[in-house]
């Protein structure tokens, strides 16, 4: 395969194994970024076009501080997630799992030079009685205060 970098940032994209993050990795690279995808496991749909992939445990502080070298751009896409029954059955080990993600990246982005930064958030921060009639109107940042997410990944989304 032959890349075409036009310029001189480095991206990481955690969670690059994900469907998101598959699709993020895609964009930048036709961009002409280069990009570092990392993730527990490889992209499950196609090949990734990611200029390099590391298998790494972001919940490990020696991890994130591997994927870091050399970054300019993060994109903290990396969660433990899954469908409602997952998060009923495991909720306590997905906020702690996903706060180790998010500290671990967060600090080893402040503490190798990272620039930007990108933080994905969720629908489940905001409180459900703004969501649960048909004639709801688009959400915005404020909306998610007073704090009322959905227990869990709500929660853990706001911190």
């Amino acid at each position: 395969m032959r890349w075409i970098i036009v310029n001189n940032v480095k991206v990481l994209v955690t969670g690059a194994g994900g469907f998101i993050g598959h699709h993020l990795v895609n964009y930048l690279v036709e961009r002409g970024y280069w990009v570092r995808g990392v993730d527990l496991k490889r992209p499950e749909y196609a090949a990734t076009r990611a200029h390099e992939f590391m298998l790494l445990d972001l919940r490990r502080w020696e991890s994130a501080q591997m994927a870091m070298q050399g970054i300019d751009e993060v994109y903290l896409l990396a969660a433990n997630m899954g469908g409602i029954g997952f998060i009923e059955t495991y909720r306590a080990d997905i906020v702690r799992d996903n706060t180790l993600i998010s500290t671990h990246v967060l600090e080893a982005a402040r503490t190798m030079g990272a620039q930007r930064l990108f933080y994905s958030s969720s629908a489940c921060v905001y409180p459900q009685y703004l969501q649960n009639t048909p004639d709801v109107t688009p959400l915005k940042e404020d909306d998610a205060y007073p704090a009322d997410p959905e227990d869990g990944y709500g929660w853990e989304k706001l911190y």
